[in-house]
């Protein structure tokens, strides 16, 4: 999984690093705010790992901004805060959940592997679509019906990201900025021919279009 860090204790940092690494995670260390949105919004996260007080703009306002450009990217804030007005505060703006420092840093796994199968995060495991669909991201197939069919890497993040954000209207502008890279824009048709390619295989009734809005998943 890969992972940024955002916590401006240096010690602090490398000791959680450290141990992520061990557990075979990419982990990319910053220590301020404005550090944190260049590399979010120039790479690719699994999971984001915030602290609160940090240097230039605090974790609090970097998941505003992220939530803001439509980034969904899970995150989980590493904080001393406790009081009831933060963590209603927190979860107002988009946060996954979090932990009170200090923690053990088994704690910090166990909550890690929870967001990973809740959502999907890494590609190896096997999407249940329905009982009778199943998305599996390790060889880029769909499986319907006990019958085989390829997608492309693109088509099968997409309808990843649509399971994972089911019966919410989903715009372009969205799905862009979450399955793409940040310096990449596909065009409209591009999309849509991926939708349409994946709508031929599990059926129309799973996507709605909503008309000036985008497109819904129904399960």
């Amino acid at each position: 999984m890969k992972i940024l860090l955002l916590e401006d204790d240096l010690i602090y940092s490398e000791l959680i690093a450290n141990y992520l690494k061990a557990k075979n995670h990419d982990v990319q260390t910053v220590y301020d705010g404005e550090e944190a949105e260049e590399y979010i919004y120039f790479s690719k996260f699994d999971l984001l790992l915030l602290d609160i007080n940090v240097p230039h703009i605090n974790g609090l306002e970097v998941l505003k901004r992220l939530r803001g450009e439509k980034i969904s990217v899970p995150v989980i804030f590493l904080t001393s805060e406790d009081s009831i007005g933060f963590l209603e505060q927190a979860y107002s703006i988009g946060c996954n959940d979090y932990l009170k420092k200090p923690f053990e840093l088994k704690e910090l796994s166990i909550r890690i592997n929870y967001l990973n199968k809740t959502h999907f995060i890494e590609n190896k495991l096997f999407i249940i679509i329905s009982d009778q669909i199943t998305l599996d991201m390790s060889n880029l197939v769909i499986i319907k019906n006990k019958e085989t069919f390829s997608v492309s890497k693109k088509e099968a993040n997409i309808l990843k990201y649509f399971f994972t954000n089911k019966n919410k209207i989903i715009d372009i502008d969205e799905l862009i900025v979450n399955v793409w890279e940040y310096n990449v824009g596909p065009s409209i048709a591009t999309i849509r021919t991926y939708i349409k390619n994946i709508r031929k295989i599990i059926g129309t009734d799973y996507f709605t279009t909503i008309k000036g809005s985008g497109y819904r998943f129904n399960i």
